[in-house]
């Protein structure tokens, strides 16, 4: 079970704009160069997740994209929705037709390993991640002055 590359490269392209949030737009080109993604591939991440309402893109010599809301209104659920659609764990879980699925005790495991990654995806924010982010770079700092 692993995410695609769009839905890694989505949260952590979305996790800049959550970084710079409230300060000037993010360039396509910065995080792609930051992060060793390609442009193109950025800017069709990003071309759907400006559809779905989660950033915006503004225009000009300055121009770049932010977040639509703040960090803290953004769960990671919603950007990994729009890239990857619903996680799949097993066909079984979302799919009725299997003649087995009252007394399958595996697909009961199914269900609750997509409910904990649901849960998780729906109650971490990227102010969660952002607070994260600044704590590392804290630690990192606090462990460098030490030396």
């Amino acid at each position: 079970m692993k995410l695609s590359t769009k839905g890694r490269y989505g949260v952590k392209s979305v996790l800049e704009l959550a970084i710079h949030y409230g300060k000037e737009p993010v360039s396509i080109k910065s995080i792609a160069e930051q992060h060793s993604i390609s442009e193109y591939y950025l800017e069709q991440l990003f071309a759907q997740l400006r559809k779905a309402g989660i950033i915006k893109s503004i225009r000009g010599a300055y121009g770049g994209y932010t977040l639509n809301k703040p960090p803290g209104q953004v769960p990671v659920y919603d950007i990994i929705q729009v890239l990857e659609g619903d996680i799949e764990i097993s066909d079984c879980v979302e799919d009725t037709a299997c003649s087995n699925m009252n007394q399958c005790a595996t697909r009961l495991l199914w269900v609750r390993i997509k409910e904990s990654i649901d849960s998780v995806l729906k109650s971490t924010t990227l102010q969660d991640m952002v607070d994260d982010y600044n704590m590392m770079n804290q630690n990192q700092k606090d462990g460098v002055e030490r030396e």
